[in-house]
């Protein structure tokens, strides 16, 4: 079966290593409270930009919100000139909050995610008891994305990839030979996204991350999270195609489908809730936003109890 959409970004990564395309300039920025990669790419000829998978630091204990991861992003685009034509969202974080619309406010951009967050919206927007107001249409993005689908970080070709198995919304953008991977991989020495939130599918997973581990192995690999395997001493959230394939713990070549998902499925048993997963989903599934005040001025986030 042709996979037109992987075919044109292995020949879009092809072409930027051999240098027929301008290659992106990428600056990762790592929050080490949530275990976040957050980046900055840009094209070097035009200064435009794309933000991917930002963070809002939030405090569950106190309720309070604060921006200085976010800062950080907006001191490096302003410390180089760079104007951000996009905020991309890899998938509907659990584990963090998006600072996606408080970096719109001050650098601008369009807020995007993968077309299959109205999935995600549905299940959560009943979890949460949201009713008729929370729209479950996606419409709170400035754009979703489709597999295959293409934009430019300036004079740079960017495409999309959806690779579902984490969450029915996950995306990859390759940008050039950059490619932001969200969940879906870890670095090797750590493995791979679980595969046990609602919609979540490790069968899925395991075609997904070789759909990805088909790009051309001089791929750069930016990853969203990492959690310091063992025996590892740093934090490190970028690697390549070539060495996922070689030396990824649960997904190495010669690992199978069955194989995988076995792993995976006893491995996610094991695994508890992220500290942050219930306030991340009501904000994420909103693209960011917090949710409205309520009569007194203030904005509440849910807690279910003992919800089936």
């Amino acid at each position: 079966m042709s996979d037109t959409a992987l075919e044109n970004a292995v020949r879009l990564v092809d072409q930027t290593v051999a240098g027929e395309r301008p290659r992106p300039v990428v600056k990762g920025f790592f929050d080490e409270a949530t275990f976040t990669a957050s980046y900055v790419v840009h094209d070097p000829a035009t200064m435009r930009a794309a933000v991917v998978d930002s963070v809002l630091d939030y405090d569950p204990a106190a309720g309070r919100t604060a921006f200085d991861s976010a800062q950080k992003i907006v001191d490096y685009v302003e410390d180089n000139g760079l104007t951000v034509d996009w905020l991309l969202e890899t998938h509907a974080h659990a584990d963090h909050l998006s600072a996606a619309p408080w970096l719109q406010g001050q650098l601008g951009g369009k807020i995007a995610i993968g077309a299959e967050i109205v999935r995600v919206q549905d299940v959560f927007g009943k979890l949460f008891n949201e009713g008729t107001a929370f729209e479950r249409d996606g419409s709170q993005f400035d754009c979703l994305f489709r597999d295959g689908d293409t934009f430019m970080v300036g004079g740079i070709e960017a495409r999309v990839l959806h690779v579902p198995g984490h969450t029915p919304a996950d995306l990859a953008y390759v940008v050039g030979d950059a490619v932001f991977a969200g969940d879906t991989i870890f670095m090797p020495d750590y493995g791979t996204a679980r595969a046990d939130f609602p919609g979540g599918d490790a069968r899925q997973l395991f075609r997904s991350i070789r759909r990805l581990l088909s790009l051309p192995e001089k791929a750069r690999l930016f990853l969203c999270h990492d959690y310091k395997a063992p025996g590892r001493d740093e934090f490190v959230h970028e690697t390549t195609v070539g060495a996922e394939r070689a030396q990824n713990v649960h997904v190495h070549e010669g690992v199978g489908e069955d194989e995988f998902v076995t792993m995976r499925t006893e491995r996610d048993k094991t695994l508890g809730m992220p500290r942050l997963i219930l306030p991340s989903i009501q904000v994420n599934m909103r693209a960011g936003h917090l949710p409205d005040p309520e009569a007194n001025g203030t904005r509440y986030l849910k807690i279910p109890i003992d919800a089936v």
